[in-house]
């Protein structure tokens, strides 16, 4: 059977895949309910309107890089965490091999994250140009809490393991997931009136993280969000002319 599969084309294991993950999806014991989970959840019950589609994108085009940020929070911590669950189980993974890991560092434990990198950067970085590295670690240390997203390397490698034709890609697969979460978490803590910044100070710090809070060796660090009150607002963002980067066919 195994071999049977390789034998498929990749668009027909990607399909039998999906279709395998949606008929045996569990249902939430508890459901959220939440603006932006009310009206992303509109759109798969009505796909072809305007107001649903409309209403998702409005928080794409919110979703912005605020830098100045406060530990004054405007929902409370559990509905931080509540979030990034959610977004945790419900993203899609490569032949749902949901290779996401995620830990969330709050109040204390998020400041200890950033005193670290702060540590880790001063060792490294030249004393005539530290002062401006400083100033910039003590603005995210300035939020209330940081989300550091991981790839599970045993969940890549068992995938590239069973499905031998397809191993050089299942890499750039989880870092695909890995971004959709990310871009997804960042997007609801915006329509809740959270600011956030992205941030990649791995690997500098992986081995730091795995020993101050336990991480597994296997989960490799991609990428930490950095979230509080919003203390000051996004600049102003420009776009290139769509002409230089869309195309389309058959219209």
């Amino acid at each position: 059977m195994l071999m049977q599969r390789f034998a498929r084309p990749l668009r027909t294991l990607l399909r039998t895949t999906t279709t395998s993950r949606i008929s045996t999806a569990r249902p939430l014991t508890t459901p959220i309910s939440t603006p932006i989970l009310r009206k992303m959840s509109s759109t798969t019950t009505t796909a072809a309107a305007p107001a649903g589609a409309d209403a998702f994108l409005s928080y794409v085009k919110a979703r912005r890089t605020i830098y100045t940020l406060n530990k004054d929070l405007p929902v409370p911590t559990d509905r931080v965490q509540e979030i990034v669950k959610e977004a945790l189980l419900h993203v899609p993974s490569s032949f749902n091999s949901q290779s996401n890991r995620v830990l969330v560092l709050l109040g204390a434990e998020h400041d200890k994250f950033w005193d670290l990198t702060t540590s880790i950067l001063k060792s490294i970085v030249p004393e005539a140009s530290f002062a401006s590295t400083a100033a910039r670690m003590a603005g995210f240390k300035a939020g209330a809490g940081t989300v550091l997203f991981f790839e599970d390397q045993d969940v890549v490698k068992g995938m590239q393991e069973k499905f031998a034709l397809y191993a050089d890609r299942f890499d750039p697969w989880a870092g695909h997931s890995s971004a959709m979460l990310q871009f997804a978490v960042w997007t609801a803590l915006e329509a809740e009136g959270l600011g956030a910044n992205l941030q990649h100070y791995n690997p500098l710090v992986d081995e730091k993280v795995q020993q101050e809070w336990s991480v597994p060796a296997t989960w490799k660090l991609s990428a930490q969000l950095v979230f509080g009150g919003r203390a000051g607002e996004a600049g102003d963002k420009t776009f290139e002319p769509l002409e230089t980067k869309y195309k389309v066919f058959g219209a």
